[in-house]
């Protein structure tokens, strides 16, 4: 019966062995992995807790919220329009400067084709620049609104991205103002001469102007796009790689849709940037799923090794059963040599 004593002090030992292992395990994993750590606290169900409210008083939330973008957007559009002036001279620049390079055409001026051309023209700036200045506030208001119901993780993540979302877009109108414009419009001026003088209204360059820098805006988004999907698995870095040829042709495509103008001049200057841009989204999607197949790699280390702690368990489990069951057949040998 001592036997068997010390073969279920065996055991034990056996049964702590592994768990002793996976505790070490534990804390050498705490040490180096706090992504892993802080993600698990960060997902604490208790957290959303507080951000809990019944159905009436998320109506009341969405509508104070809703007032106070909309007071937001009245105060900027005020402003703008009151500015519009001072907004339409710096828009006019580019055109102006390319006007003045060319002798034959005088000083620069423009026309309106209605009575109330000026009008709209004033009260369409203000509504643009007032959606653009006020867009900080309004998604202010959006993120207090949804932002009870997130962990903070994704709070993190969804203030980078709103963020980084602003300033590509502010950089890709930025960029279209300073350096594209001055060539399309350029470009377009080179078709006056003494014979054939232009007459531009204003609305017709208020729009071209407006939507080439929105265009240009958007397509300034797409490293952060790539960046979401490989984020979420979509896409990684070795799928882009080999898309590469095929998104300068699909670069050139695009840029010929969303460039108002038929030059190829514009079409070359949205595509260019598209496809140096589509380049460094292939290096932060590398970014991503190295860490991404890293943190897989490590999962599968830490199953493999429970794998191989079970099974070391069960043959000693085995083992000790096995002698077990020899020191009971020895026991009453004995026994019955005894008798």
């Amino acid at each position: 019966m001592a036997k068997r004593g010390s073969a279920d002090d065996d055991d034990d030992d056996d049964d702590e062995a592994p768990k002793k292992a996976k505790r070490r395990d534990d804390d050498h994993d705490d040490d180096d992995d706090d992504d892993d750590e802080e993600e698990a606290e960060e997902k604490d169900p208790k957290e959303l807790e507080k951000g809990r409210m019944p159905f009436l008083a998320h109506l009341a939330e969405l509508r104070d919220r809703v007032r106070n973008a909309a007071i937001f957007f009245v105060i900027a559009f005020v402003v703008c329009w009151w500015r519009s002036n001072d907004i339409y001279e710096w828009l006019r620049g580019p055109m102006c400067d390319q006007w003045e390079q060319n002798k034959a055409l005088g000083s620069c001026s423009q026309v309106f084709t209605t009575l109330t051309e000026p009008f709209w023209v004033q009260m369409s700036i203000g509504m643009w620049a007032g959606i653009f200045v006020s867009s900080p506030f309004v998604f202010f208001q959006l993120w207090k609104f949804i932002a009870p119901g997130l962990y903070k993780r994704e709070r993190r993540y969804t203030i980078a991205f709103a963020l980084f979302s602003a300033l590509f877009f502010v950089t890709g109108a930025l960029f279209c103002y300073y350096f594209v414009l001055d060539n399309l419009y350029g470009y377009l001026l080179s078709y006056a001469s003494e014979e054939l003088k232009p007459m531009i209204a204003m609305r017709d360059y208020m729009d071209l102007s407006r939507d080439m820098m929105l265009a240009f805006g958007a397509v300034f988004e797409l490293p952060l796009l790539i960046y979401f999907l490989a984020l979420v698995g979509l896409v990684t870095h070795r799928s882009l790689w080999k898309f590469n040829r095929w998104f300068i042709v699909l670069a050139f495509i695009v840029g010929a849709i969303l460039t108002p103008s038929p030059d190829a001049v514009s079409q070359c200057m949205m595509a260019t940037p598209m496809i140096l841009l589509y380049n460094l989204s292939i290096i932060l999607a590398w970014r991503v799923t190295k860490k991404r197949e890293a943190k897989q790699a490590i999962l599968l280390a830490k199953e493999k090794e429970y794998d191989r702690q079970m099974r070391e368990k069960r043959k000693a489990r085995q083992a000790a059963a096995a002698a077990a069951a020899e020191e009971e057949d020895e026991e009453s040998e004995e026994d019955e040599e005894e008798e």
